[in-house]
């Protein structure tokens, strides 16, 4: 059994609510002008693989979207395995909208070869006070939540709280449960 899997679940994934998912780039706009929080043009989506000939063909799988997005968009990609048995595939590209537009490409893609229950979390970069932050969506309850890691395996909890009101008051759904700001560790970007 995998880290991520102990820590979300292997319950069934939530129908996807786009208009949650894509309520980021109203939110990162609005609080971009107003706050001290600065897109970093850096997000990806992160997943549990199951021994299947799809996971192991992910890079092919993927690169004619990422091609076809890339052409478009200017989104550049990269597949990368962690040390805990997931996978990611991060984005950079400077256009906000660009990078959430090709995650939730990446997912509906993933999720119609039948592996939905398999997408943990898309993963958004961002700096506030000079420190960089995730906000993360979990696909398993449809919300968004901050994590904020403070060194090696250490997480700043009070930067999290405060994100998290951010977060609220930008009207993204946040999960209530604290206990349910699972810590990404060696996030890719």
């Amino acid at each position: 059994m995998g880290f991520f899997t102990g820590l979300f679940g292997r319950t069934k994934i939530k129908n996807a609510d786009r208009e949650k998912f894509f309520s980021i780039i109203g939110a990162a706009d609005e609080i971009q002008g107003s706050s001290d929080i600065k897109l970093m043009g850096k997000a990806g989506i992160v997943m549990n693989p199951a021994e299947s000939q799809y996971f192991d063909r992910l890079n092919s799988e993927i690169l004619p979207l990422m091609e076809i997005s890339g052409r478009s968009t200017g989104v550049r990609h990269e597949i990368i395995d962690d040390e805990f048995g997931t996978r990611w595939v991060a984005l950079d590209d400077p256009d906000f909208e660009d990078i959430v537009t090709t995650l939730h490409l990446i997912g509906e893609a993933v999720a119609d070869h039948g592996f939905g229950d398999r997408l943990l979390a898309s993963v958004f970069a961002f700096e506030f006070q000079r420190q960089q932050v995730y906000w993360v969506y979990n696909y398993k309850t449809g919300k968004f939540y901050p994590f904020v890691p403070n060194g090696p395996r250490k997480r700043d909890n009070a930067t999290e709280l405060r994100l998290g009101e951010i977060m609220k008051e930008q009207k993204l759904p946040v999960e209530r449960k604290l206990e349910n700001w699972y810590a990404l560790w060696g996030i890719p970007f």
